[in-house]
């Protein structure tokens, strides 16, 4: 099994719902994310990749005009953690990239969280 990855960033806030009014998830705050894109094949294509890297510029995009420097409750229908965000993204992505088995979010240097799709 080949594998590769590819880091994408940007910055947004939010609020999460559901805690205690002093936790300071709760309030207003920001992160500078990473999203990170992990692809996979058993085989390489006939130029030697998993995929070209710049076949990956469409995530880009859409993370810049969607996701940078927004505030995330007023995007998403749903509670913006770093959990929920993953598997957003991975069902956004995952018809056009097809190799694509599993999305990483950071919101700082110590934390991730990956929704990683297992087949069947």
């Amino acid at each position: 099994m080949y594998k590769i990855s590819k880091q994408f960033a940007f910055s947004a806030s939010h609020i999460l719902g559901g805690l205690p009014q002093e936790h300071p998830c709760s309030r207003l705050h920001g992160h500078n994310y990473v999203i990170t894109v992990h692809l996979h094949a058993e085989e390489l294509n006939e130029i030697g990749f998993v995929k070209d890297y710049r076949a990956l510029d469409g995530i880009k995009k859409y993370i810049d005009d969607t996701l940078d420097h927004r505030h995330l409750n007023d995007i998403f229908s749903f509670n913006p953690t770093a959990e929920n965000i993953a598997r957003y993204l991975y069902d956004v992505f995952k018809a056009d990239i097809p190799e694509l088995y599993a999305v990483e979010v950071s919101e700082t240097p110590k934390t991730t969280a990956i929704y990683e799709a297992y087949s069947k």
